[in-house]
Parts: C-alpha cells; sequence; structure tokens
C-alpha cells in the first residue's frame, strides 16, 4: 500500500516554496521528503520535524541554532543544508538529494563486504566527521543508515549534528534497537558525547561491514547496551576467518571502551585506517567475505545481482568483473615453508659418482655413510624451518605484557623507545620494529616504541586578542581554530576574544580545536528614525554611536514626504553592536493619482470617489451651504494630479 497518499504533506507547497512530491523516509523527529524549490527549480530533500515535537519550543530553537551551525559545514561527504523555516505547525530543513541508497541498504542485499569495499565507503565518513569534529561538532548518531552512497558512487553523511531526543535510548522500538547498537559506553553511562563517540560507532560500522553482524546482539535494547558497557568488541576475523589482523586492531582501536584508548577525533582515525590499508595487499583487500564465496559457487550470476546499480563503482570495490580472486586454503605459512624445503631436500639430484677407489666399502662403512646423509638432511630441514618465527602481536599491550610474549615467542626485546600518541594509552605499545606478522629468525630482538600519552598543550589566555592575532597564538602552539561565536560585551572592544572553549589554562591535546567567542562591542538599542528629515535621522543614529548608509534608491512612500527616511534596516528598536552600520532608504514621496471630476455631485457621492482614490476629503459649506447638498467646485480640479493621500477640499452650496 502507498503510504505516501496518507500523507497530507504530500502534493503540498510548504512556505509558499517547496512542493512535496514523495515521502522517503519515517524517522523518530521527522519524515523526509522528496520535494521540489519551486524558486530555484532543484530536487532537494525535505525533513519535517513531527508536529508533536514542533510544540516545544526550546527543542525547535535549538533544531534551529544547530541546523544553521551545520549550513556552515561545507565539506564534499556532507550532506548540504539549504535552508531552514517553518510553515504553520511544520518546522523543516532543506537538504541536499542525494539520489543512491543507504549503507544500510547495502547491507541488507550483501551482507560482508570485501575489505576494499568497506574502507572505500569508511574513508569519506572518517573525512566528513573529521572536517566536522575540527568545526566543533559532533554527530552522535552515526550508523548505516546515515550513510549515503549517491548513484554516482560519491559517499555523504547525513544528520550532522541534530538534536536527539534524549530517552531514545529507552525506546523498545525496533528502529531504536538499531541506534543502541551504535551508541560508545560512556554516551550509555552519563550521556556524554565528544568526538570518541563518532569513533566508536564507526568502528562498530566498520565491523558490521566486515561481518554483515552487528558486534552486539540481545533480545532488547537494555541487553545491547549492558554488552556495550561490559563486553569488547570481538575481532572481525572472529566471525570472518581470514580476515588481516591489521583490521581486527583497527576495530579494536576505534572501539576501545575506554574512550582515553581510542583515537580522540574522526582524522586520528583516518589517518590509523589509512596507514592499515597501506600494510594490505591486493588479495587481502579484494579477498571475498564467505557467503559471496557460497553465493558464487552456487550461481556464478549472482554475483552482481545483489548489488544495486550505484554500487558496481570500481571507486568502491564492488562486484568487480572479470572474476573471483582465488582463496587459498587455511594453512600454516610455517607449514607450507617447511613442506617446500622437505620436498627440495627429497628431490635433489644425487652428486655424481666417484673414482672408484681399491678399497672396497664395508657394511659400516654403509651404515656410516647413510646415518651422515640423514643427519645432514634433518639439520638442512632444521635450519630452514625451524629457526624463523612471527612477530606477535603487540599494540595496546604494557611495557610488561609485550616483553613477555616476545620471550614467549623466543625472541629478544631490542631497544624500548617512547612517542606520544593521541590514540594510543599511555605505557602501552605504539608499534613494534619489525611489524607484528613479519617473519623473523629465532632470538632476533625486536624494537618496542611505548606510548608516552598524548602531547598536551597549555591553551593560552586569548582574552583581549584580536581574532586574527588569537588564531596564529593557536596555530603556534599547536592548536586548531574553531568555531567562531560572537556575542556583546561592554568590557571588550569589538573584534577581540572574550573566551575560549576549553577555557584558558586548560591541558588539550595538539591539534585540538578550540572555539572562540568574539566580541560584538557594546550593544546599542536602534533609534526609530523613520519619517524624519536625513539630517535629523543621522544625527541620531551618530549620536547612539551607530554608522549611517543611505541606499542608492528611493521608494515611493504614501506615508512619508519626498526626503523623508520612509525605512532602515536594522528597525528601530533593535540591539546591535556599537559603531555597527545602519542602511537608511529615502522617500521620494507618495505616489501622483490623478482627481476625479466630482463637481455636480451629491456630497455623499463625491466623498465616497474621492476617498476611493486615495484621498482625504475636507467640506467647505460656508454659510450659504450649510443645508446645501450639492458640490460646486473643488480645491484640485478634476484630471489634475494630486499626492495620493492628500486632502481635497468640495465646496458646497
Amino acid at each position: 500500500m502507498d503510504t505516501t497518499l496518507q500523507d497530507p504533506l504530500v502534493g503540498q507547497l510548504l512556505d509558499g516554496r517547496y512542493r512535496v512530491d514523495a515521502r522517503i523516509a519515517v524517522g523518530g523527529m521527522a519524515t523526509v521528503y522528496r520535494a521540489v524549490d519551486t524558486r530555484l527549480d532543484r530536487v532537494l530533500a525535505l525533513k519535517v520535524m513531527h508536529p508533536t515535537l514542533a510544540t516545544d519550543v526550546s527543542f525547535v530553537e535549538r533544531f534551529i541554532r544547530e541546523a544553521k551551525s551545520v549550513a556552515r559545514l561545507a565539506h564534499p561527504n556532507v550532506v548540504q543544508v539549504f535552508d531552514q523555516g517553518a510553515d504553520g505547525a511544520y518546522v523543516y530543513l532543506a537538504m541536499e538529494y542525494v539520489a543512491g541508497c543507504t549503507l544500510r541498504d547495502v547491507l541488507r542485499e550483501r551482507g560482508a563486504l570485501q575489505p576494499r569495499a568497506a574502507l572505500d565507503i569508511l574513508e569519506p565518513v572518517l573525512a566528513a566527521l573529521g572536517a566536522a569534529h575540527r568545526a566543533g561538532f559532533v554527530h552522535r548518531d552515526m550508523k548505516p543508515e546515515n550513510v549515503l552512497i549517491g548513484d554516482d558512487g560519491r559517499v555523504k553523511v547525513a544528520d550532522f549534528g541534530l538534536v536527539r531526543a534524549v530517552d531514545t535510548v529507552t525506546n523498545t522500538s525496533g528502529s531504536v534497537l538499531g541506534t543502541v547498537s551504535y551508541l560508545a559506553p560512556e554516551q550509555i553511562e552519563n550521556g556524554t558525547a565528544d568526538p570518541r563517540v563518532d569513533v566508536y560507532a564507526c568502528g562498530v560500522v566498520l565491523y558490521e561491514m566486515l561481518t554483515g553482524d552487528k558486534p552486539h546482539d540481545g533480545d532488547s535494547p537494555a541487553v545491547v547496551l549492558y554488552k556495550h558497557l561490559h563486553e569488547d568488541v570481538p575481532p572481525p576475523s572472529a566471525a570472518v576467518p581470514g580476515l588481516p589482523y591489521e583490521l581486527d586492531e583497527l576495530v579494536a582501536s576505534a572501539t576501545a571502551r575506554t574512550p582515553d584508548i581510542r583515537p580522540h577525533d574522526a582524522v586520528a582515525l583516518l589517518a590509523q585506517l589509512r596507514e592499515a590499508r597501506g600494510t594490505l595487499s591486493a588479495d587481502q583487500l579484494d579477498a571475498m567475505p564467505p557467503q559471496a564465496l557460497a553465493a558464487e559457487h552456487d550461481n556464478a550470476e549472482d554475483r552482481t545481482s545483489v548489488i544495486p546499480r550505484a554500487l558496481t563503482s570500481p571507486t568502491l570495490g564492488f562486484a568487480r568483473a572479470g572474476g573471483t580472486p582465488s582463496r587459498p586454503l587455511p594453512v600454516d605459512e610455517d607449514e607450507q615453508e617447511a613442506g617446500f624445503h622437505r620436498t627440495s631436500r627429497l628431490q635433489t639430484p644425487p652428486p655424481p659418482p666417484r673414482r672408484r677407489s681399491g678399497v672396497r666399502r664395508g657394511p659400516l662403512a654403509i651404515v656410516v655413510a647413510v646415518l651422515l646423509v640423514l643427519g645432514v638432511g634433518a639439520g638442512v630441514w632444521y635450519i630452514n624451518s625451524g629457526q624463523f618465527t612471527r612477530v606477535p602481536p603487540l599494540l595496546a599491550k604494557t611495557e610488561a605484557q609485550a616483553k613477555d610474549r616476545l620471550e614467549e615467542a623466543g625472541l629478544e626485546v631490542g631497544e624500548v623507545e617512547h612517542a606520544y600518541s593521541d590514540t594510543v594509552r599511555r605505557g602501552t605499545v605504539i608499534s613494534t620494529d619489525p611489524k607484528p606478522g613479519s617473519r623473523i629468525r629465532d632470538n632476533d630482538s625486536v624494537t618496542l616504541t611505548i606510548s608516552d600519552g598524548p602531547q598536551t598543550v597549555k591553551l593560552p589566555d586569548l582574552k583581549g586578542y584580536r581574532l586574527d592575532k588569537a588564531r596564529t597564538v593557536l596555530k603556534q602552539d599547536g592548536l586548531e581554530p574553531g568555531m567562531v561565536t560572537r556575542a556583546f560585551s561592554a568590557n571588550v572592544p569589538k573584534g577581540f576574544v572574550i573566551s575560549t572553549t576549553p577555557a584558558a589554562d586548560t591541558k588539550v591535546r595538539a591539534g585540538s580545536a578550540v572555539a572562540l567567542t568574539v566580541s560584538k562591542g557594546s550593544p546599542v538599542d536602534v533609534p526609530d528614525v523613520r519619517g524624519e528629515d536625513l539630517v535629523d535621522a543621522q544625527a541620531a543614529l551618530e549620536e547612539a554611536g551607530l554608522k549611517v548608509r543611505v541606499a542608492a534608491g528611493q521608494v515611493t512612500s504614501s506615508e512619508f514626504d519626498k526626503g523623508q527616511v520612509a525605512r532602515q534596516s536594522p528597525t528601530g528598536g533593535r540591539q546591535v553592536a556599537e559603531g555597527d552600520t545602519v542602511t537608511l532608504t529615502l522617500s521620494k514621496g507618495p505616489p501622483m493619482v490623478e482627481v476625479p471630476d466630482v463637481v455636480g455631485d451629491g456630497v455623499d457621492d463625491a466623498r465616497r470617489e474621492l476617498e476611493a482614490a486615495g484621498f482625504q476629503v475636507k467640506e467647505d459649506r460656508g454659510l450659504l451651504g450649510l443645508f446645501g447638498d450639492t458640490v460646486k467646485g473643488q480645491s484640485v480640479e478634476g484630471g489634475e494630479t494630486a499626492p495620493k493621500g492628500s486632502t481635497i477640499t468640495i465646496k458646497i452650496r
């Protein structure tokens, strides 16, 4: 059944501009429609808040405030916000329309994705989130439903910075169950939301792309929430054997239950992703997930039929043509290597025959020779296979744990180096040399790099700095200037910093964004100067500490005479900053209107005709016209013009 037929907005013109054509989706906070901007003739998505929420004034104000902020976030992987408004009970956002599907659609159809496809999707998602995090925004609801994949292969993130109902996590609807699957432990425990909650959600999304399932499931939201709080996200390779350990470690880093261990924002996670990707071979990136291999075995034609058209783009690595990557048998590489050498030893051609000597070898000599050959052969096999081992995975292990693991593996601890890390907890391993998984000789040494935790910077006191100088100081100290908010201040001059977020002297991570509050100067009440002559209006505004600009054009006005102020912007009564400019538009006087000829008409008829033409009427009866009812004359003769709104005197005799 077409539910859009029952939607009262479909077919309507919202706010006199947006023609609602069809309903796309319904969420807990709003309904999304496909619409046409009749003014600019373009298709867009219209997100309309549910009327029940629109009655909450504070909710609507926050919705509008955050929507305006997000509209300033220009990034190719972020769904743009074009406009915001209200039409009666309908509060809406006009947004970019992305023709295609969501990542949720892909996972329903495809299940687990190849590593290349998963990373191709996650990389632009992290780029979008990184831009938002550095601008001071937190998404707070990252999930496959909010990742849009266009028909042209572009990946975009939707629903940036929009408010969420506080009680959604306790709701037991199916859609909410999907949302709680991506909540970070600190969101559940105390409701805090900083960039690391988006990092956690992206780790869960990566796990789901690699395995086709969410890491934590349960019969109710409460069970899922409990698992997020008390259980680590398992490595993807536990569900899909053969996935590289680099992907396990990427998921583990992003979904650490302790926020301080996670990458501090999406930019840091993106760097980890690119580093991990650089270590993977083409075969590892294009390895087919188990269900894809099974489908290929059953019916080779099904490989691409389940993928929407938009997902066949080589950019995303879906459904590549030209055959399927081979999948090696799960044989331990050490055993393969050993077997190879055993085969080589047995197939080695015998040495050339020696010249016979006069001494005949007895049985004892033959036995000794055979034992020597076997002994040498066994030694060669031992040397070639038994003396190698692999560097164990040590990332995020403490220094003591790493040393124990190396000792168990028969390896020596080499140098122990230290480095700052925004993503790895203090006192744990950042990296090893050689890297984990590398094949080295027994008893060789491995260099450990231990984290000293994030490099911190003491935030300088920027109060009283000009905005441009404050930005320079932040960059010199290894920090990023963040969002700028302007506010009135009686103490801080216009254009200078009032405060920062975080506050001065706070220790923050190097590279963190710092929000700045900048003074708009002292507040000034704008005088209402409409109807005043230009000279008087300028004097009143300048006396209030404001600048004056006179608009080039003039407007006709039936209310104000020529040369008087007909309009001003901002209007009288508004508060602006000292030194702001008020624009004045002067009147070119009322429009000239032709005066009707009413001589000979009755008084009542004459009055009606003149007032209908836009004039005021005054009667002049004199002594002889006290009882008369006929117009004998008029102050402006019929057929001439007079200013609209002026007074016409009729003489009655």
